[in-house]
């Protein structure tokens, strides 16, 4: 091992190193967080004016990080945040947490990557031999193949005046059980030198890494990960609907097979999957493999039974209203949650705004309540969070629960609705005819 690497890898364990982090999104504001809390010294790079202008008033606008967190590391000095790529100069060790969205159903964006890849590379500093880490989720190949070539173009070489990584971010927003400390850390150096410091890097906010053997392999655990989710995912929605029509309760069923101690985990059915993994990620897998000349089959069939979800649920909310002599077209339907999973302010990807699109398509008066999103203004959904009080739920023929907050009282709407469409089994082991189960 030559001496720049001796000495940098000296000054991580020491912990005197200083730290980007590009992207201060879902993933990249909590990344930078722990560094910062850890007495490292985080420069924050993101071209969003709003995320910028939120850390300068000290107001998160993450899930995962609270207000009083932020306003300690940035009191301290040991947080800034800017748009100027040029502070990556200063710095030992950047890691790129930007968006990885799809361009079309099957078709990976990258372009996120790049752009900051490209930023980075006219402002890396040789001499100090910085190292890169990649954390958004792609396809298999692209530190290697994309990023690397980037980083090379202008005589930069690799191992000599950089290090590059990919280590995926397995960040659950809201999971109080798992925060990012502790959800060990995958790492596929492009070399085992690269490795190395990226371990180094993560033991300091981390409990456990876990070293693979290239960076290929690294990027496609991570599309395992959400592909094994996907699947069963889209498994238990087939069947509960194959459940329903043989007149069977699912969630009976679910409960009853989770009760062997091996081989079996239980995952539940819903209105569909959102989020800014599950939907996407696997996708990228596909795509990826496909240019291979092999087309996955579990995961395309996976992919389009839980993207149908949410016309089930109002295909199946039409046939209970025409069970009760009443017309879809002709109902109010209050749609209960609409972030992505409970407990969160998160929109992306969520179900629930499928749902309502699909009503209003069909020209039915829709509306909503969820206390964590006071409006909604997405493409054609432009509606404030109804109030939930008795007078407002005698007016709705339906109540759809679409997703399961905790601080909802769903005895206070099953008492005041006429009809409850519970897609989560929050009723469970009532027996009540306005109750209708996913």
């Amino acid at each position: 091992m030559d001496t720049r690497f001796s000495n940098f890898l000296k000054r991580i364990n020491s912990k005197v190193v200083k730290i980007a982090v590009v992207g201060l999104g879902y993933v990249g504001l909590p990344l930078a967080l722990e560094f910062a809390k850890k007495g490292i010294k985080v420069q924050g790079v993101d071209i969003d004016t709003g995320r910028l202008r939120n850390i300068r008033n000290k107001k998160s606008y993450i899930t995962d990080v609270s207000d009083k967190e932020l306003r300690h590391v940035l009191a301290r000095g040991k947080l800034s945040a800017s748009s100027d790529f040029s502070k990556i100069k200063e710095v030992d060790v950047v890691f790129i947490c930007v968006p990885t969205p799809l361009r079309r159903k099957y078709l990976p964006d990258v372009s996120y990557i790049k752009q900051a890849v490209i930023a980075i590379a006219k402002n890396i500093n040789p001499f100090s031999a910085p190292l890169i880490i990649l954390e958004s989720t792609t396809y298999p190949g692209t530190t290697e193949e994309v990023i690397l070539p980037i980083l090379e173009k202008d005589g930069l070489k690799h191992n000599q005046d950089f290090y590059l990584c990919f280590s995926p971010e397995r960040i659950d927003p809201g999971n109080k059980l798992y925060p990012l400390n502790k959800i060990p850390k995958i790492i596929g150096g492009i070399t085992q030198e690269a490795g190395i410091l990226a371990a180094s890097v993560y033991r300091i906010i981390v409990d456990k890494v876990v070293p693979v053997s290239t960076a290929r392999t690294a990027e496609t655990a991570k599309l395992l990960e959400n592909t094994f989710r996907l699947v069963n995912i889209g498994l238990i929605d087939e069947l509960a609907q194959m459940a329903h029509k043989m007149k069977i309760n699912i969630w009976e069923v679910i409960e009853a097979a989770k009760t062997k101690p091996f081989g079996f985990m239980p995952f539940y059915p819903g209105p569909g999957c959102g989020g800014h993994c599950i939907p996407k990620d696997p996708l990228y897998l596909y795509w990826e493999a496909r240019h291979h000349e092999f087309k996955p089959r579990f995961i395309k069939l996976a992919s389009d039974i839980t993207n149908r979800m949410p016309e089930y649920v109002v295909c199946r909310l039409e046939q209970a209203l025409a069970e009760r002599n009443a017309k879809l077209e002709r109902a109010k339907i209050l749609v209960v949650g609409v972030t992505y999973k409970k407990d969160i302010k998160d929109l992306r990807k969520s179900p629930s705004l499928d749902i309502i699109d699909i009503l209003k398509k069909r020209n039915v008066k829709a509306s909503y309540f969820d206390p964590l999103i006071p409006y909604l203004k997405i493409g054609r959904i432009n509606l404030k969070s109804i109030d939930l009080t008795i007078p407002n739920l005698n007016k709705f023929h339906c109540v759809i629960i679409a997703v399961d907050h905790s601080s909802i009282d769903y005895n206070f709407i099953l008492k005041n609705s006429k009809l409850i469409f519970d897609t989560h089994n929050i009723y469970k082991g009532k027996k009540d005819k306005r109750i209708i189960l996913l």
